[in-house]
């Protein structure tokens, strides 16, 4: 079950790591307001919410990828309580897209199942 969680984790941080290219390197461009926000034209204050939230993002992802790296490289319970951490992390801030809007449901269920994956494989792995 560690290989599923470590899998997952690094699929669950990659996730992430595309929401911060999307949030602040691409929402500049009318398609991807469209994506994230359902219409184009953000104000300054929307960009910069995304810029900041993209960094969450991408912060968040990278410490599920690392987790798991040190996992797989032996370094168990350093890196099997980063995944779990992060995991946990990025599975309720999908419950929470989820009950702030519910036609969301489709985003919650990409940011939420892999790292629901690996969270559970961890734990009884």
């Amino acid at each position: 079950m560690a290989a599923v969680a470590q899998i997952f984790a690094i699929v669950a941080g990659l996730f992430h790591v595309g929401a911060f290219i999307l949030e602040s390197v691409m929402f500049h461009r009318p398609d991807v307001q469209r994506l994230l926000v359902g219409r184009a034209g953000m104000s300054p204050a929307v960009r910069l919410w995304a810029f900041n939230q993209g960094f969450y993002n991408l912060f968040l992802g990278a410490g599920a990828i690392i987790g798991a790296i040190l996992w797989i490289s032996g370094s168990d319970t350093p890196g099997r309580t980063l995944v779990i951490y992060t995991a946990t992390f990025m599975a309720l801030c999908g419950v929470v897209l989820f009950v702030s809007d519910r036609t969301l449901w489709r985003g919650m269920i990409g940011q939420s199942t892999p790292p629901l994956v690996a969270l559970v494989a961890a734990l009884v792995a």
